[in-house]
């Protein structure tokens, strides 16, 4: 995956482990999040998806855990096709005021491949022996 960086002393995406699914990706400014506040943070990057491939941007799990932030719209779609600035969009689920610096890890960078369909409307769809049954349809508690 092609990256640019948008601005001096920015971090690009990086695995954290050898195991990792996920790049971590960090703030490129500094954020202040109040209890219930969100914010449009930016990364200060632009990438490039491989065709066929979204970037999937979700929490991380440690921000979430010890502060209450997390990523709204989760997990969000970067489609292939877009070169702008990569940005975060999180909330402060806690009861403290967070801050943010440059540098601090503030989500994940996870790409999936994507399937695509051709879409048919009819006036039927075929039968399934679940029907229309919808929310708790299945027996779940």
């Amino acid at each position: 995956m092609k990256v640019k960086l948008l601005q001096p002393g920015v971090a690009p995406p990086r695995y954290m482990t050898e195991g990792a699914a996920g790049m971590d990706l960090a703030a490129a400014e500094a954020v202040s999040l109040a209890p219930g506040g969100r914010a449009l943070v930016a990364t200060g990057i632009a990438i490039a998806i491989p065709e066929g491939y979204e970037g999937q941007i979700r929490p991380r799990s440690g921000l979430a855990a010890r502060h209450g932030v997390t990523c709204l719209n989760s997990p969000g779609t970067i489609d292939a096709d877009y070169r702008g600035e990569v940005k975060v969009l999180l909330v402060n689920l806690g009861q403290e005021p967070v801050r943010l610096a440059p540098g601090d890890r503030i989500a994940q960078l996870v790409l999936a491949p994507i399937a695509r369909v051709e879409v048919e409307v009819v006036p039927e769809l075929p039968p399934t022996s679940r029907g229309e049954g919808g929310f708790g349809s299945t027996g779940g508690r």
